[in-house]
């Protein structure tokens, strides 16, 4: 039995036409300090906007960008019981679009991309890269061998949060290739992230931090984050902090923890969690310029996010009484600001 989050299947209801969906899967190669980020986005999938439509884009060695754009939105599909989804763009088949199998898509697909929890696979000529690799989960969202839990509580079965967020694996070990720019990267149980939004549009302004892969430290998974979102009518601050380590998850959330933070607009990231038991403290930095990437808006795609693949993150975690649970430091993690109002630093 494939391990499945809540969330994970299309949120689409058929009719809405304010709406896009998105999909970030993630796999990094600690040994050349290089990670690969796929990240997918349908908007308006009732094709009746001008922006609608769906788009790829990559970020990869050196932290070089990629953006492929499908412009007829009919061409993509996705299932809403599961994490399965695609998007044709060039292809001699005449039939509805679905999952194929890996030869079937080789052959037939020569633009596109299609996902399930277990295996990625796509081909964007144009920017001269191909990939296919298969995953095996080993952390969801939650307590390990229990039922996985949703990203932002039992609240986002409802349609009040602006938008939707959802961790679908947070940490797998992934086995295949990858060609870009002329270059074929093979590897074997690479450490490989997974997770999605949903609604009319991002976060106001955010902030987020992603790593499984410490040098020194084998099973630990952290993703944090934080954002000016919608509630209803009305807007408000929340972050989180989640750690999978030794088939344990530590949960630092808004009604569990006090969460503070202080984020600089670019190269600093500190967080702090308290809840009843344990307490944590991330730090991230980088010096690198980092790399613009586009998130939906109400006026579609827009680049308005600043990412980076090679940030320095540590990592303390203890019990309230000072025991330490696990220190550890990576220099592959994921560092992001996004939106508007980052004219001085953030601090709550």
């Amino acid at each position: 039995m494939i391990l499945q989050t809540p969330h994970s299947g299309y949120h689409w209801n058929g009719f809405d036409r304010e709406f896009f969906e998105g999909w970030y899967f993630r796999v990094t190669l600690p040994k050349i300090r290089e990670s690969f980020a796929f990240m997918y986005s349908i908007e308006d999938p009732s094709g009746t906007k001008t922006h609608s439509g769906s788009a790829a884009q990559i970020v990869g060695i050196d932290e070089q960008y990629l953006i492929s754009s499908f412009s007829d939105s009919h061409k993509f599909w996705a299932a809403q019981d599961s994490l399965k989804l695609g998007h044709w763009g060039e292809t001699d088949l005449d039939i509805c679009p679905q999952l194929l199998s890996i030869e079937a898509f080789d052959t037939h697909i020569t633009q596109g991309y299609q996902v399930t929890a277990t295996l990625h696979q796509g081909a964007l000529p144009e920017q001269n890269c191909r990939w296919c690799y298969h995953t095996v989960p080993i952390y969801g969202w939650g307590q390990p061998q229990q039922l996985q839990e949703a990203t932002a509580g039992w609240l986002s079965y409802l349609p009040i949060f602006e938008p939707g967020w959802q961790i679908l694996m947070a940490h797998g070990l992934a086995t295949g290739w990858i060609e870009w720019q002329g270059k074929r990267y093979e590897f074997n149980q690479a450490p490989a992230y997974s997770e999605k939004n949903w609604g009319r549009s991002f976060p106001l302004k955010w902030f987020w931090l992603n790593c499984n892969s410490f040098s020194e430290t084998v099973g630990l998974a952290v993703t944090a984050g934080g954002g000016r979102r919608k509630v209803l009518w009305a807007t408000e601050e929340v972050a989180m902090v989640g750690i999978h380590y030794r088939d344990r998850f530590y949960e630092f959330v808004p009604w569990n923890s006090q969460i503070n933070w202080q984020i600089k607009p670019w190269g600093e990231w500190r967080i702090q969690a308290t809840n009843g038991d344990f307490q944590v403290e991330l730090i991230g930095t980088t010096n690198l310029n980092g790399t613009m990437v586009n998130t939906p808006t109400e006026r579609g795609l827009v680049m308005c996010c600043r990412d980076t693949l090679k940030g320095l993150l540590s990592i303390d975690l203890r019990t309230r009484q000072g025991e330490i649970i696990v220190a550890a430091t990576s220099n592959v993690a994921g560092l992001e600001v996004g939106g508007s109002g980052w004219d001085r630093a953030w601090v709550k």
